[in-house]
C-alpha cells in the first residue's frame, strides 16, 4: 500500500466561495472526499492536510520524508513566493507532485514562476478538481513502477 500525502496551501480552505472562475465550485471537503474514494480504491493510504501557515507547511513535508512515499502539493500562494517550502521540498527522497487547480501559465505573470517545479517529478494544472485525481493516479503509477 502506498503512502502518500496531500498538502494544500493557504486560502485552499475557501475553496468553493473564492473565485470560482478560477477554482470552480467544489470545496476542499468535496476534494478530499473524492481523493479518499479514489486512494480507497486504489490500495493508497492517503494523508490530506491543509494550513494557511507556511511554517506548518515545512513541518508537514519535513515529516513525510520519514512516513511517506510520495507527496503532493498544492501550495497555493506559496509555489511562487516560499523558498522555505521548496528548501523543505528539496530535502526528500520520495518522489513529488507539484499541483494547481487552475492553469497559472495563463494567469497573471507573477504566477508563471514556481519555486517547487524545479524539485518536483510532475507538474499538474488546469484540470480543476479532477487534477487531485489525476495527481494520485500520476503518483501510484509512478510508486508501482
Amino acid at each position: 500500500m502506498n503512502k502518500i500525502i496531500i498538502l494544500n496551501g493557504p486560502n485552499l480552505n475557501l475553496l468553493g466561495e473564492r473565485e470560482k472562475s478560477q477554482y470552480g465550485s467544489s470545496t476542499l471537503k468535496d476534494i478530499e472526499k473524492i481523493s479518499n474514494n479514489y486512494a480507497s480504491k486504489n490500495n493508497i493510504k492517503l494523508s490530506f492536510f491543509q494550513s494557511n501557515i507556511e511554517g506548518e507547511l515545512v513541518n508537514q513535508i519535513q515529516n513525510s520524508r520519514n512516513d511517506q512515499d510520495g507527496l503532493i502539493i498544492n501550495a497555493g500562494g506559496y509555489t511562487h513566493t516560499s523558498v522555505a517550502i521548496h528548501d523543505a521540498l528539496k530535502i526528500l527522497r520520495i518522489p513529488i507532485i507539484e499541483l494547481h487547480i487552475s492553469n497559472i501559465y495563463n494567469r497573471e505573470d507573477f504566477r508563471h514562476k514556481s519555486l517547487i517545479s524545479k524539485v518536483a517529478n510532475g507538474v499538474i494544472c488546469g484540470f480543476g478538481a479532477d487534477g487531485y485525481t489525476m495527481s494520485l493516479q500520476a503518483m501510484n503509477n509512478f510508486l508501482n513502477k
